[in-house]
């Protein structure tokens, strides 16, 4: 240990017992505690020991050695634990009213030390060995440390040649210390989150659909989001500005799925403020360029976060209502969690060019007895983000999309994504509350994975791509606006008749009751904007059990593109699984272009004229298969 010669030699004088360091705090001291995996165990454990310490403030971030303590009673009577995030090993002491939890957001905590609001006494940090120059790494937890340490009146640092060297901002001067403790011990580990099951693989499914290659990505705490990471692998370019590293990264890193090289802000680098997890990602960020650990106050800032392009969010939540309120860090009146880093990324991302977010989240609770997406957040619930601030959420059923809907559509998006036992009830309660219309009717009460199938995606000839997929009881605002976009002629092509008033009773009727196998509605989207829109719109429905009838509309934009044959083969395929033999269609006489769709694929069609219509009979054993290298 070479830099030991170096510490005797250049700071003789601050080198001392751990008991000697711990003597210098005070009754009344307010001690502030360097964050969780990094947290400085043997210094913690002396003071503890010390029976001298009385009334004692203790601040930490992320805490786990003092769930040694919290069970001794002459602990709770000498030391008052207060927490901004409430980790796994403490969450009974919280429920059990043993921890003080203090709610703030961490890009915000560094301000609470700086501006004395609250004021700290003593640091108890830890530290890599000095360098030739003097200068200790933070490590793993550079977070609030940083900030901790920079406002305290004293700095009491243990020297562990086990904690990683991180690159960034986590460099710590010998002369910024008053006192060090050299003591090697194993840094505190969490073992990873190995928990796999269907429902985090369909989670990571529907995650998987929203990040694109060259995304920057912040993952938050909790088990879920480090589940669903590895969904990701097929990515390419990833870039990542996070709070917190993780065993569950490693995988990306692994295939090179993480590179970082489409980052817009310090491109190449991984951003984080704390790492915890296994010796193998302790040893994975060691002395690695590839890492950036900066302090909270940065890596959460919003506006530094916005300077990511393609910023996506991924986090969780313990419930959300119907609204689009969520809970994050208390169950009932009891804190389970905390504010965290949440509330943060979810502003900058929504500030981030091309930028949103995504809260993810199993549709039920305790083995399926209670429902994550509620009528109303439980009593005593805390609101950790608002309704403004959502944008994405995902259940195993799917992707509810907020962000700019009113509460009608809301209440529908996320209906049809809670678990199908709870959606007639959450419906019924939406009427209570008068969020939706009472005649409403529910989304289906049945598991539609099986719809993942059903979409798919097809370039057309202006170099516009058009994703296509079943719709949803939640569209209907959508295929409204989509209908008064319209001109009156394809209305008329369409209906056979002037319809000026899509009103919701006829929506209602064309489409909130489908139920995808006697009747299928597959809608067309482009990308406009920040969102996507209706283009086209083919439905079948049933005659009898081997023929249904067919319609397609779509907009004078994309007409004469092969939109319309597209769908057709595709309600073609759709309908052969539910054993229909033939389509029908009533055609307008005038109307060429479709009766052209209809011929190119069936040119057996058995055509019969009545007066100013067609009667088209088209046999799924006659078609002519549509062949087209663009679509997906």
């Amino acid at each position: 240990m070479v830099y030991k010669g170096w510490l005797e030699s250049h700071c003789k004088d601050k080198m001392v017992s751990a008991e000697v360091a711990i003597s210098k705090i005070n009754k009344g001291d307010r001690v502030f505690i360097g964050t969780g995996c990094g947290e400085p165990q043997h210094l913690i454990r002396t003071m503890v020991k010390d029976q001298n310490k009385q009334d004692i403030t203790l601040y930490q971030m992320l805490s786990y050695t003092m769930a040694q303590f919290v069970d001794d009673e002459s602990f709770l009577d000498r030391f008052s634990l207060k927490l901004f995030f409430i980790s796994e090993p403490l969450r009974k002491a919280a429920f059990e009213g043993k921890i003080d939890y203090i709610p703030a957001y961490l890009s915000q905590i560094s301000t609470l030390f700086s501006s004395q609001r609250i004021g700290i006494d003593i640091a108890l940090i830890q530290v890599s060995p000095p360098d030739t120059f003097g200068f200790c790494s933070l490590g793993i937890s550079v977070d609030i440390t940083k900030s901790g340490m920079e406002n305290a009146a004293l700095v009491i640092a243990q020297i562990n040649p086990m904690m990683p060297r991180t690159w960034g901002d986590s460099f710590v001067h010998i002369d910024e210390i008053d006192f060090l403790v050299h003591h090697p011990e194993p840094i505190v580990m969490t073992k990873p989150y190995t928990k796999d099951n269907e429902v985090s693989r369909r989670i990571g499914h529907y995650v998987s659909q929203l990040v694109d290659d060259g995304d920057t990505l912040q993952i938050g705490f909790g088990q879920l989001p480090n589940t669903i990471i590895k969904y990701l692998d097929r990515k390419k370019d990833l870039g990542i500005h996070t709070q917190v590293i993780t065993d569950g990264f490693m995988p990306l890193f692994a295939n090179n799925a993480i590179t970082n090289k489409k980052k817009t802000l310090l491109p190449g680098r991984v951003v984080a403020s704390l790492c915890m997890g296994s010796e193998e990602i302790y040893n994975f960020v060691d002395n690695n360029p590839m890492f950036y650990f900066r302090s909270s106050e940065f890596v959460n800032d919003p506006v530094v976060i916005a300077r990511n392009d393609n910023l996506v969010s991924i986090s969780s939540a313990l419930e959300v209502d119907l609204t689009g309120q969520v809970c994050t860090d208390s169950v009932g009146y009891l804190f389970y969690s905390g504010i965290g880093d949440q509330v943060d990324f979810l502003r900058g991302s929504s500030m981030s060019k091309g930028g949103f977010s995504i809260i993810a989240l199993p549709s039920t609770a305790q083995k399926g007895q209670v429902s994550r997406i509620v009528s109303h957040l439980s009593e005593g619930a805390g609101v950790a983000t608002t309704r403004g601030d959502v944008n994405f959420v995902i259940t195993e059923y799917g992707i509810a999309e907020l962000q700019g809907k009113g509460i009608y559509q809301r209440v529908m998006e996320l209906a049809q994504i809670a678990h199908p036992k709870f959606r007639d009830e959450l419906i019924s309660e939406a009427k209570k509350h008068h969020y939706i219309f009472s005649d409403q009717l529910p989304p289906a009460q049945e598991d539609l994975l099986f719809l993942e199938g059903y979409k798919s995606s097809l370039k057309i000839k202006n170099g516009k791509t058009i994703e296509f997929r079943p719709i949803l009881p939640s569209d209907e605002f959508s295929s409204r606006n989509f209908f008064y976009s319209l001109q009156d002629k394809t209305i008329y092509l369409r209906f056979f008749c002037k319809i000026k008033i899509f009103s919701h009773e006829m929506v209602q009727r064309q489409w909130a009751s489908v139920d995808y196998r006697k009747n299928m509605s597959i809608i067309g989207l482009v990308q406009k904007g920040g969102y996507k829109e209706i283009m086209a719109i083919g439905t079948y429905a049933s005659v009898n059990d081997s023929i249904a009838e067919i319609a397609f509309v779509v907009h004078e934009d994309f007409q004469n593109m092969g939109v319309a044959s597209y769908l057709l083969e595709i309600l073609e395929d759709i309908a052969i699984e539910n054993n229909y033999k033939q389509f029908t269609a009533t055609v307008l006489r005038e109307n060429n272009a479709m009766m052209h769709v209809f011929v190119k694929r069936y040119p057996s069609a058995k055509i019969v004229y009545n007066g100013s219509e067609a009667d088209v009979v088209m046999d799924f054993s006659k078609s002519r298969p549509l062949i087209n290298e663009n679509a997906t």
